[in-house]
């Protein structure tokens, strides 16, 4: 019994050293012979020190072990994400003939959830209601809701929530959390009020989720409810996750002085709230908001994040703060988070782009360990912004050795490069070779472009083309573009068609009225630009 104790303390207090003196002495004594609980709590011992090659080892050394010893192995292995492994024991387990226990589908189903490995996770369910195991562990209905949710089945997910034939606020709040993480919203919500229907109360969790549905669709209303439920039952005093749901929820409704309230009021703010606050304020271009709130942040002894680095360099971006990104940049370097944050490193190439630094930009591109399509794409718009196109031909050329795939917007800046440096059959032909070469079909953006190339050169016919080979060009930006490379060139006959697909498209926008009484101006033509203005203001256009 001693011993016992000795070890549990030893797990709870991670005393590794400690542990494994107390087991060698039990070896030395013969004590793990024919003492199966003591084995367990040895490996339990091992699994909360995080030696789980340890514990593995002694697993395999025991005289005896049972179904609880498979279970504090599974459960180590799941815990640490080490989820291949956790499937490995529990086949080893089987082949042992030991029969696993509702604990163990239980690990194995979240195994599968991390990897998303739902072939493996379906084959778990068979088995789990061939024994009818649901029938009494509402805790494996949980497990099981949460597999087809993080593979992201949520209908399976649902379908399985529904036949529980029981279920709590956790089984609904994985289901519902599920939803608002892939932006179906309407779902969330649907599943919150089903919830509710069936008498059960919401917690912080179920709150925190169906609040970021409440964001994603700007339902105010029900998220200013749910803040008066959260309000009555004093949880914002034990959850700063609820305290940050709260925050973004009022932030992404477009009520920013309300979030900042919130947050303000706040019994603890933390980074999480003040990231969210900071980030709505990049996003929406009051970047001196988001970098005061930095500050404050930052002075009232909290450390950023990630997340809270990069809406900060977002910010000094939008107003062109240099300095401040500099002293960011350098803050981000002492902590070392560029290596292992690809995000993060996009945001400070970006945000040196935007402050027109572009070779400090270029510099900090090429020691980032880590980049992907969007770090490359940010390179390329910002040097294709101000006409450096050699360097933006060159660099898809060096993104594609490197492995990275280009997709639409790189292509998109492909095009426009070509266009500035008047490239105009370059540009086709990367255009017409976009799905054969890159996989990408043409995007709208790509067709605006190549009117525009056209249009710019003068080569209206073939800027006509391109709208005429069209899937559907009932897009006005198309039109327009091409209206404006008809006042450009003068050209009556092309911007009168162009001018009557844009009335077509909507007759109460003033840009094409205006375009074309321009065309007709320009040629000469007064009576017919007075026939246009009539028709402008007949139709209220503005």
């Amino acid at each position: 019994m001693t011993f016992a104790c000795v070890l549990k303390v030893c797990g709870t207090l991670r005393a590794l050293q400690h542990g494994e003196k107390v087991h060698d002495q039990l070896v030395e004594a013969g004590f793990l012979e024919d003492n199966i609980v003591l084995c367990n709590i040895l490996l339990d011992m091992y699994v909360k020190c995080g030696a789980i090659v340890k514990a593995h080892r002694t697993l395999q050394e025991l005289p005896s072990r049972d179904v609880v010893s498979w279970n504090t192995l599974i459960a180590g292995y799941t815990r640490l994400g080490h989820d291949e492994r956790a499937l490995s024991c529990f086949d080893m387990m089987q082949h042992e003939g030991i029969f696993p226990t509702a604990m163990t589908f239980a690990s194995v189903l979240k195994a599968c959830g991390s990897m998303k490995a739902i072939s493996r996770g379906e084959q778990i369910h068979h088995e789990i209601a061939r024994h009818r195991l649901l029938d009494k562990d509402i805790v494996l209905g949980n497990a099981l809701v949460d597999m087809y949710v993080k593979c992201g089945a949520l209908l399976k997910a649902q379908e399985v929530l529904k036949n529980l034939p029981s279920r709590d606020v956790i089984t609904w709040s994985t289901l519902i959390s599920g939803y608002a993480q892939v932006g179906q919203a309407d779902q969330a919500l649907a599943c919150f009020r089903e919830m509710q229907l069936e008498g059960l109360s919401p917690n912080a969790v179920t709150y925190a989720c169906v609040l970021k549905a409440c964001g994603a669709i700007g339902d105010i209303e029900q998220g200013e409810k749910i803040h008066e439920d959260v309000m009555q039952q004093g949880l914002l005093k034990y959850s700063e996750v609820l305290g940050t749901a709260l925050v973004d929820m009022y932030a992404k409704c477009g009520l920013l002085s309300k979030a900042k309230y919130v947050h303000d009021k706040l019994p603890s703010r933390s980074v999480g709230s003040w990231t969210a606050l900071i980030a709505v304020y990049a996003q929406l271009a009051q970047g001196e908001q988001a970098v005061c709130c930095f500050e404050q942040m930052q002075h009232e002894g909290l450390q950023p994040n990630s997340l809270t680095f990069a809406s900060a360099l977002k910010a000094c971006g939008t107003i062109g703060a240099i300095d401040k990104g500099e002293q960011i940049h350098d803050e981000i370097s002492r902590q070392g988070l560029l290596g292992s944050d690809v995000a993060l490193g996009n945001a400070l190439v970006d945000m040196y782009i935007k402050c027109g630094a572009l070779l400090k930009a270029q510099k900090v591109f090429e020691m980032l360990s880590a980049r992907n399509v969007a770090t490359w794409n940010t390179l390329i718009a910002g040097f294709a912004q101000v006409g450096q196109s050699d360097y933006v031909l060159n660099c898809l050329q060096l993104m594609q050795h490197e492995g990275i795939h280009p997709n639409a917007s790189t292509l998109s800046c492909m095009l426009n490069a070509c266009r500035f440096r008047g490239l105009v059959d370059d540009a086709y032909i990367y255009f017409m070779n976009m799905s054969t070469n890159y996989g990408v079909g043409p995007h709208l953006e790509h067709y605006i472009s190549m009117v525009n190339s056209f249009g710019n050169a003068g080569h209206l016919d073939k800027a006509f083309n391109i709208i005429q080979g069209m899937p559907c060009s009932d897009y006005p930006e198309v039109w327009l573009a091409f209206l404006g490379a008809c006042q450009k060139w003068k050209d009556i006959s092309f911007g009168r068609w162009a001018f009557e697909q844009l009335i077509q498209l909507n007759k109460n926008d003033a840009t094409a009225y205006i375009i074309m009484i321009n065309i007709y101006s320009a040629t000469g033509m007064q009576d017919e630009a007075i026939m246009i203005e009539n028709m402008m203001n007949e139709n209220n256009a503005y």
